[in-house]
């Protein structure tokens, strides 16, 4: 069988930015029958996300993740449903998800790793299952129940770095839910920020590109900062830090704008702002979602829970392009995605 597929071309180098050009889409062949225990599955949704691109690097600096291998196929998170299965607890029409699925049009893929998906607990929305009800939601609601120490009632503000991003518009408001009594939330532009106070429940945002983002923050949380969802790092991080009070916690989630740089991770904060850190005996650990997979049931469906309830709310841009849906929710790999995959249909989450 003739399938299409993506595959690493080229590597940007740790300090490049990746380009188009890094991947190539071509056409592959697979077998026509499937192998007990194996199923072939159609691909509906795919998943690129911030990781990936230390993917991209011969070493990805980090013991949980391996490189994409060059002119070899790309995976990641992604949905599919089950053609054909020799799978004893897999059907034909199950809707299937893993989180090493291959990026290709249809694969053979080992039924013991697949996990089958109720689309009944996201009011049929699939694409949930890679976002608000997966990985996703899973790294906000576990980072802020496990980094960050949010109570009810202890009147918490929590502030929110790429809050406009798939995870940090759901931290914004998973803190609110867990029992923050002020979120606010960091974004890029004026309609982001507006979105993220009319529609996430945010009760302010900061567009960074415009004013200091310190005197800001002063405002909007004059009783400081007590917890810190850090997805970007950089200067925006050491502006929050700045104003977090004693004993406070950041969860270290991400540090999008370091990903292009190579720099260890997580990244040294400068001396100054490392200085206050200590002093205020501020809490910065490496958070990593996989390593409380445990939870993983019992955090999905609370997720679903809060979705069907209407308090966990969902924004997505659809755009139709072909027969898989891509979720560009790093900004720096939208570009190359909508370049190389020009005839894939793509969903992106606010």
């Amino acid at each position: 069988m003739i399938v299409q597929r993506v595959v690493l071309n080229s590597r940007p180098g740790k300090n490049g930015v990746p380009m188009a050009e890094n991947f190539r889409l071509e056409q592959s062949t697979i077998a026509d029958t499937v192998q007990a225990g194996q199923v072939r599955v159609k691909t509906l949704y795919l998943s690129v996300d911030p990781y990936m691109r230390c993917r991209m690097n011969e070493d990805t600096g980090s013991d949980y993740l391996q490189p994409w291998q060059l002119s070899e196929v790309a995976d990641g998170g992604g949905i599919g449903v089950v053609e054909e299965s020799k799978h004893q607890n897999l059907a034909k029409g199950d809707f299937v998800t893993s989180f090493t699925w291959p990026w290709q049009t249809v694969a053979i893929l080992d039924g013991n790793s697949l996990q089958k998906l109720v689309p009944q607990l996201v009011n049929g929305r699939l694409s949930y299952f890679l976002g608000a009800a997966g990985i996703t939601g899973l790294t906000a609601l576990l980072g802020i129940r496990e980094k960050g120490h949010v109570a009810v009632g202890a009147n918490q503000t929590m502030v929110v770095s790429g809050a406009a991003g798939a995870c940090g518009s759901l931290a914004g408001q998973i803190g609110r839910l867990e029992g923050c009594s002020r979120v606010v939330g960091i974004a890029g532009t004026d309609e982001k920020c507006s979105i993220l106070v009319q529609e996430m429940g945010f009760d302010a945002a900061i567009n960074y590109k415009k004013g200091d983002v310190a005197k800001q923050l002063r405002e909007l949380c004059p009783g400081g900062v007590d917890v810190y969802f850090d997805n970007v790092g950089g200067d925006i991080s050491d502006a929050v830090i700045s104003q977090m009070n004693q004993n406070s916690h950041i969860i270290l989630c991400g540090q999008i704008s370091q990903y292009n740089k190579d720099v260890p991770y997580p990244p040294p904060l400068p001396a100054d702002t490392e200085k206050i850190r200590k002093e205020k005996n501020i809490t910065r650990e490496r958070f990593l979602v996989l390593n409380y997979m445990d939870k993983q049931e019992a955090s999905v469906l609370q997720l679903c829970q809060w979705i069907q309830e209407g308090k966990l709310k969902v924004r997505t841009f659809r755009f139709n392009l072909w027969p898989l849906i891509l979720f560009p929710t790093m900004r720096g790999l939208i570009s190359l995605s909508l370049a190389l995959l020009l005839c894939l249909r793509i969903e992106q989450t606010f």
